[in-house]
């Protein structure tokens, strides 16, 4: 699976991980130079507290467009320091 945003893939694997329709990309997986840490945290009730990642490719800036688990809970251990996207960014094969 590819993730792409702005014409650049900045993700790549063949061990995603698929919940809720969102494929969980191994954070050993995303193209480090494109993610830079955000501030901006939520709570899913069952996975846990998430983080999140600013996207940014030939000085375009895609805010909070991925997020991942550090610390996932029990039930969501499977995808914790995986990272999903939104926002525009497209996963493909």
């Amino acid at each position: 699976m590819k993730a792409i945003w702005n014409n650049t893939v900045i993700a790549e694997s063949t061990d995603t991980k698929i919940v809720e329709n969102n494929h969980y990309f191994p954070m050993s997986d995303i193209k480090e130079q494109y993610f830079k840490s955000s501030d901006t945290h939520t709570r899913c009730p069952w996975k846990g507290k998430a983080s999140y990642f600013t996207i940014e490719v030939d000085k375009e800036k895609n805010e909070d467009a991925a997020w991942f688990y550090p610390s996932a809970s029990k039930a969501a251990k499977p995808i914790e320091n995986y990272v999903a996207f939104w926002k525009g960014v497209k996963v493909t094969e």
